[in-house]
């Protein structure tokens, strides 16, 4: 064999090897998500790419305020993580109460009007289930809504905590 097929072998090897990495890396532990949507507005924009990260919640639990990804039904959307499993929620006067406590929701850009678990026909989130909202309470469908309701953990992808476009908004955000 010449030392061109050589080269043109040990580059292909290389390429293919490459293509090889990034698939499974996309697979199993991170992938871009796109924004779609005024939901988590001022936090995330519409239009801005995200890293997913698919493995946290395999070693980690979900935590109040993650914000995550979701499949919902054939689409992906992007929610903040507010009740946890066995907890009621409630929001009166644009204050959130876990458990009938006060407790600081630093994160929504509109006002949140009042609502309460019960009316989405729980008396508390269900076990293996989370409530979440976007960050633009006014503009969000989410499990304050029947059609939306408590989330499944089996539907929770992963984390999105990276912005990587635009270039501007490049990083961590909270």
């Amino acid at each position: 064999m010449s030392n061109n097929i050589k080269e043109i072998i040990k580059t292909v090897i290389t390429y293919v090897g490459i293509v090889l990495i990034v698939i499974i890396i996309r697979i199993f532990f991170i992938d871009p998500v796109r924004v779609d949507g005024r939901s988590m507005n001022t936090t995330l924009k519409n239009g801005e790419v995200m890293l997913l990260n698919k493995i946290i919640y395999k070693r980690h639990d979900i935590k109040r305020f993650d914000i995550v990804v979701i499949k919902e039904q054939n689409k992906l959307i992007i929610k903040r993580v507010i009740g946890m499993p066995g907890e009621t929620i409630s929001y009166k006067d644009n204050v959130l109460y876990i458990n009938g406590e006060k407790m600081e929701d630093p994160y929504p850009s509109s006002t949140t009007d009042d609502f309460s678990i019960e009316d989405i026909g729980h008396t508390k989130v269900p076990g293996d289930t989370y409530f979440v909202m976007g960050d633009n309470r006014s503009d969000s469908l989410d499990s304050r809504y029947p059609q939306v309701g408590v989330i499944n953990k089996t539907q929770i992808l992963g984390r999105a905590r990276f912005v990587i476009w635009p270039i501007n908004r490049f990083g961590i955000v909270k």
